[in-house]
């Protein structure tokens, strides 16, 4: 405790200043005892803990941690690019963006930006990528990961949770009946849309039903 320590050696300052005034043997006796006491006892005060090591370099890496949600992606022959947004990014030392690969996924660290932290992770690649061939590259405001594919074949997606999600939207569009189709894309128009496209959707129904109480359309479709 530093504020202890302090008041030890202010009593000590004071048991010295005393001493070399005091001139009766007894009382000389009894401030070199306190003098030595409280030698030892500023000797066994306990150090100043250092900091944790991971809490320091979180107080140095700034305030809190943002997940990043936006980019966006293309690819080649050999690699899948994603792009991710990051102002001033640029100014950063190089150690400060980090990108962890495996065969499947990749996770990426930035360190220090603006007071804050800046974390993305990707899991279940669509496909399997190259951990040696991948990294990542700086650019003004804009980090690019670069995945390399372990084979030259096109993505259709980035993970598989989005294929899997692409293939139940176009199960249930791809019906027998292909008005239950076209149905079910009006419904989920109508569920997704503003007030604007409720009514458009709206007055199409009813104006569609008029038409065929008067026969203009066979009532079949």
């Amino acid at each position: 405790n530093p504020l202890c320590l302090n008041q030890l050696q202010k009593d000590l300052e004071e048991v010295k200043e005393l001493l070399t005034n005091a001139t009766r043997k007894r009382v000389r006796d009894v401030l070199v005892a306190e003098k030595q006491k409280l030698e030892l006892e500023i000797k066994n005060q306990p150090l100043p803990k250092p900091k944790d090591v991971a809490e320091e370099e979180k107080s140095s890496l700034g305030g809190y941690t943002v997940k990043i949600n936006n980019y966006g992606w293309d690819q080649s022959d050999k690699f899948v690019k994603i792009y991710i947004s990051l102002n001033g990014v640029q100014k950063l030392p190089a150690e400060n963006v980090l990108v962890n690969f495996t065969e499947r996924s990749f996770d990426l660290l930035v360190k220090n930006l603006n007071g804050k932290n800046y974390t993305m992770t990707f899991n279940n690649l669509l496909k399997p990528i190259s951990v040696e061939g991948s990294s990542r590259k700086i650019k003004t405001d804009m980090v690019l990961v670069m995945c390399k594919k372990k084979r030259e074949e096109k993505w259709d997606c980035l993970t598989q949770v989005e294929k899997e999600s692409k293939e139940k939207e176009k199960a249930a569009y791809d019906t027998a009946d292909p008005s239950e189709g076209l149905m079910n894309i009006l419904k989920k128009m109508y569920a997704e849309g503003d007030d604007e496209m409720k009514r458009t959707i709206n007055k199409a129904w009813v104006e569609s039903r008029e038409k065929q109480y008067k026969g203009d359309i066979p009532m079949d479709i």
